[in-house]
């Protein structure tokens, strides 16, 4: 699995490792039941922590992402990538609903907030 650490993000390593594996579960790259690392050798293949890859993992598993079975490992749920994206746009509507009411209250117009919105999608994009 190709997981890639960024030290000089913001996110703790265990969120990133989380997320990359949420992309590719939504991508089809991870199908459903798909065993994942063991914590041992994801984390020896990262460099970091068991504890760090078990956080993701249980955050995974707490969210329906993953399954864990006791003497097996951990499998990808059978969720449907489509169930899992509607999800994330439910909550980015969320997200978006509260910048809006905070653009509101500082008088942000729509075009600043447009513009604000894109700078920061490159930033974060092209990171």
């Amino acid at each position: 699995m190709d997981i890639l650490i960024n030290a000089q993000s913001e996110d703790p390593i265990y969120i990133q490792i989380k997320n990359q594996i949420i992309k590719a579960i939504i991508e089809g790259s991870l199908k459903n039941n798909e065993q994942l690392p063991s914590l041992r050798g994801l984390a020896k293949e990262l460099k970091v922590s068991i504890l760090t890859v078990n956080r993701a993992y249980t955050e995974l598993e707490s969210e329906g992402f993953i399954v864990g079975v006791q003497g097996s490992g951990f499998f990808v749920g059978d969720t449907q990538s489509l169930i899992v994206k509607e999800q994330y746009i439910r909550e980015i509507e969320n997200l978006f609903s509260q910048a809006v009411n905070l653009a509101n209250i500082s008088n942000l117009n729509l075009k600043d907030l447009k513009q604000l919105l894109e700078m920061i999608y490159k930033i974060e994009i092209n990171d």
